[in-house]
């Protein structure tokens, strides 16, 4: 273990490899099988500490595990009985009492502050085992006192054994620093084997069992036989444990991410010359990405210059042209959040380059939406229209009208599902979902969508898209409920609509069947409308059953799955408006 130790630690100073790592540990160690049935251990506790070498890459290392273990007994009280008792005499501590080394691959997981190892060992456990004597003591009909022993340990005198021991786990880590770690871990611990070396390696008992008649408090002992076996029937176990704690660990030479490169203009090294004045460029980048940011407020200030400029598509901001001489702070914003400041010193301005040519860093682990609100029936651009946007496990709201090319722009969370939907008088639109679920910020940064925004005519109409109902039932299901909020919306914003919404099913199945379905997911949706302030004289609820397809796929007719879908719809038919 001592060799192996020093192995890792010579691993550790080789530079350019993985982490190095130092741990300590303790909490709840909890029997199993049948260490805790034959053994009668009770729930106990460990500590230790590990160290683990990570190789390059920085993903699966070797490591050792070296830990103290300790369990007591359940112990069991005298009884007595007319004319004797039954006593366990303990030899020594009432106690398993165990330290173990093992040596094993380690595998982690990294996200953010987050960290996730799995680990599996292998070593010896070195064991010290309780010695006790469970006596049945009588006084025969004589007058004879006979003391017969009932069940009693049968391990070395020494009560000590070693072990060839297997442990499996894993450890939830979170980084408070580039080296620093508090963490929570789990595993299972299980010896093997019955001899290490010429030793017996488990803990065993022998126990006479009972049979006859049970002894209790008024029962008259005149031969133990009447009540257990004459031979004892011996048992041995393992070790085995559930354990459960928590620590904290150092990380050596772990550094910090390494800001991303400024790629720069390739310099001719020249003699130093007078600084003179230059032109300077800036351009903005998402710092995850590498892709050009625009829409960055972007700030210049020095002792002769004070200017905020917004970036372009390309990034950049309009150049300074013949920029004096002097030390320049630039600092860029968008969404609240800043980039890091950035200095062109006195320095800069010296060399035959005619711009100085600087990126800036934004670092926004959101992402963006672009969208565009668009005629749903020419697809042309739509300027001016209002947009909500709802997050769809908060209920969160976000509103923003459409510029004068119809874009509007919303930042998402990660792992986030999110609805959109126009919301203004005398116009409808679908609501559409977005979710950045399965994303990958490192290689994305936009979401772009296209909201079709359309006019509201009497005898218009248009299918819900999104909204549906379980298998064979008519009640309205939150996914649902969320595509009906929409129309509610559109029913307040416009008093004197009044409208049809109407529920069609595909062909399969009994036709008077479907017609029967189909009014009562109609009614349903209509009665949602109405606890939600619409007043039912402006609605009518039809189910159309299969009666109204939008393809050929009627009676027996063999159709796609896609083409069925087709005809399972709901539908808003405007009355008046």
């Amino acid at each position: 273990m001592m060799m192996m130790t020093l192995a890792i630690l010579g691993m550790a100073q080789v530079k350019e490899s993985g982490d190095f790592q130092i741990g300590v540990f303790g909490g709840g160690s909890f029997p199993m099988g049948t260490y805790k049935s034959i053994g009668q251990t009770k729930t106990g506790y460990f500590g230790g500490l590990f160290m683990d070498k990570y190789f390059s890459g920085n993903r699966f290392g070797l490591g050792v595990d070296a830990r103290l273990l300790s369990h007591g007994l359940v112990r069991e009280d005298s009884m007595f009985f007319e004319n004797g008792f039954i006593e366990t005499s303990y030899k020594n501590k009432a106690k398993f009492e165990h330290m173990d080394f093992t040596f094993g691959p380690t595998y982690k997981y990294e996200e953010g502050s987050f960290q996730l190892e799995a680990f599996l060992r292998g070593g010896i456990l070195m064991q010290r085992f309780p010695e006790y004597v469970k006596s049945l003591h009588y006084d025969d009909a004589k007058g004879n006192s006979i003391v017969i022993p009932l069940k009693q340990t049968t391990n070395d005198a020494s009560n000590k054994a070693n072990a060839w021991l297997g442990l499996a786990g894993l450890r939830f880590n979170y980084l408070l620093s580039d080296n620093l770690a508090l963490f929570a871990q789990a595993d299972y611990m299980q010896s093997f084997g019955t001899k290490f070396g010429k030793k017996a390696s488990k803990f065993a008992v022998e126990e006479r069992i009972a049979a006859g008649t049970a002894i209790e408090s008024k029962t008259f002992v005149n031969n133990f036989l009447d009540h257990y076996e004459e031979t004892f029937s011996p048992s041995k176990t393992p070790y085995q444990s559930l354990n459960i704690g928590v620590g904290v660990k150092y990380i050596l030479g772990r550094k910090s991410a390494e800001k991303p490169v400024v790629e720069r203009p390739i310099e001719t090294v020249v003699p130093a010359v007078k600084p003179q004045s230059k032109s300077i460029q800036i351009v903005v980048k998402d710092k995850q990405t590498g892709i050009a940011l625009s829409g960055v407020t972007v700030s210049v200030e020095s002792a002769n210059y004070s200017n905020k400029e917004t970036s372009n598509a390309n990034g950049e901001i309009a150049r300074i042209n013949n920029a004096q001489a002097g030390e320049y702070k630039i600092v860029g914003e968008k969404n609240g959040i800043k980039t890091d400041l950035m200095t062109i010193s006195a320095n800069d301005f010296t060399g035959h380059d005619a711009v100085i040519y600087r990126e800036i860093f934004h670092d926004d682990p959101r992402f963006t939406l672009i969208g565009e609100t668009v005629d749903c029936d020419k697809n042309q651009i739509l300027p001016n229209i209002a947009t909500v946007l709802t997050n769809s496990s908060n209920k969160s709201n976000m509103s923003q009208t459409s510029d004068k090319e119809g874009k509007f722009i919303y930042q998402l969370d990660q792992r986030a599902d999110y609805t959109i939907v126009a919301n203004q008088s005398g116009r409808y639109s679908q609501t559409e979902m977005v979710s950045t679920q399965g994303l990958d910020r490192s290689k994305t940064l936009y979401v772009t969508l296209k909201l079709g925004v359309c006019n509201l005519v009497a005898g218009g109409n248009w299918v819900l898209k999104n909204i549906h109902y379980d298998f064979d039932k008519a009640n309205i299901r939150s996914d649902a409920a969320v595509i009906l909020d929409n129309v509610v919306s559109i029913m307040k914003q416009n008093p004197s609509l009044k409208i049809e919404l109407s529920s069609h099913t595909d062909s399969r199945g009994n036709d008077a069947y479907n017609q029967r379905l189909s009014q009562q997911r109609a009614e349903s949706a209509v009665a949602y409308l109405v606890s939600k302030g619409i007043e039912r004289n402006r609605l009518q609820a039809k189910g159309y059953g299969e009666s109204r397809l939008l393809n050929n796929c009627g009676n027996g007719v063999d159709c796609s799955e896609e083409q069925h879908q087709e005809n399972r719809r709901t539908e808003i038919k405007v009355l008046a408006y």
